[in-house]
């Protein structure tokens, strides 16, 4: 990996280095019972034209941390630390005209309901066009026409016609199939799809995840994939960053993290999915316990509170200090296990999943 020189000045430039990287990067969030430290000390990078797969338990920070790097946090009561990345552009502390040029640009993304992120009072034409007329400097037919060979480009049929149609007109993966028209507008250089196949049937779900692939493959783009689903994770990324209390507990390629996996949380995650190859009465093993607060998260790795195999370290680190990934690793993990301790777990316990 290139060795970067990071600055904390907004709009400074720096040397070569990844498409988007994220560096020691906090969020917290302000309420009245406190302070929410809902992203906390994170780093990753992405690669041009890779896609990046985010996992974790809903509360883990993965929205979080992409809507920071949109912009899209209130600054009255949030406070976002660290560097956002894109090229040579510092998004933190980036002012609101540059990320708004930005946004539905250069970086777009997919929310998770379509149904709720449409306006049921316009037409998707309207929608799509907009954005396409604000970036662009398009007039209404040009914008109309774009929407039409966007709609077209992923897939919904007869776009001429749907085009003036509502939401609810739509069914909810052609709804989805909207709102990744409306992304893909402006062929901007990274999308972000939060949960981009919730709610939608199995078949409909390998339509979506095939259509993004094809996009990334005809268009280079970047892809930032939300998700919680490991299986969508081995179908379409390239890397993983596994995400537990808002900070990172493993990171990789694809192969390396699934097939290989260091973390405890990352073990967890693997045993409580359904496997082809398992008997019909094979019970599956959850994670035991619940998230941890994020308004007094627990002191030492924040995930020691449900872990089997904390006492095997041999000392009060699980207990007492927080683990970290250093940002320059490759497969790395935020673990006090040994790598040999892990093997004979693996080997020894949770051999099926390895």
């Amino acid at each position: 990996m290139t060795t970067v020189s990071w600055s904390s000045e907004p709009g400074t430039s720096r040397g070569p280095g990844p498409f988007l990287s994220v560096r020691d990067l906090s969020v917290r969030f302000s309420t009245e019972d406190g302070v929410v430290r809902a992203v906390d000390g994170l780093s990753f990078d992405v690669e041009k034209g890779t896609t990046l797969g985010i996992v974790g338990e809903s509360g883990s920070g993965k929205s979080v941390t992409n809507l920071a790097v949109l912009g899209l946090h209130d600054p009255a009561h949030t406070e976002i630390d660290g560097e956002i990345w894109l090229e040579d552009q510092e998004l933190v502390g980036a002012s609101g005209a540059t990320l708004e040029k930005l946004r539905g640009n250069r970086v777009a993304m997919i929310f998770q309901d379509p149904l709720t992120s449409l306006s049921p009072f316009h037409t998707i034409g309207r929608q799509i066009g907009e954005v396409y007329r604000k970036h662009k400097g398009a007039n209404r037919k040009e914008a109309r026409e774009r929407a039409i060979e966007m709609l077209e480009r992923v897939g919904i049929p007869q776009p001429a016609t749907r085009v003036d149609h509502y939401p609810h007109e739509f069914s909810g993966g052609m709804r989805q199939r909207a709102m990744i028209a409306m992304a893909l507008v402006c062929d901007p250089d990274l999308l972000i799809a939060d949960e981009p196949t919730t709610a939608l049937d199995v078949t409909v779900q390998a339509q979506i995840l095939d259509l993004l692939k094809d996009l990334q493959q005809q268009y280079g783009t970047t892809i930032i994939l939300i998700t919680h689903d490991l299986g969508v994770v081995a179908n379409t990324a390239d890397n993983v960053l596994v995400m537990y209390a808002g900070r990172a507990a493993e990171r990789g390629t694809v192969r390396e993290v699934l097939s290989k996996p260091r973390h405890p949380y990352t073990w967890g995650l693997l045993s409580s999915m359904p496997r082809l190859t398992s008997s019909v009465d094979e019970p599956l093993v959850p994670v035991r316990g619940t998230p941890p607060s994020l308004l007094s998260p627990p002191a030492g790795c924040a995930f020691h509170p449900r872990c089997d195999f904390s006492q095997l370290v041999g000392s009060e680190l699980c207990f007492t200090q927080r683990p970290d990934i250093s940002p320059e690793s490759g497969h790395g993990d935020a673990c006090y296990l040994t790598l040999q301790q892990k093997r004979d777990i693996r080997t020894g316990e949770t051999k099926d999943h390895a």
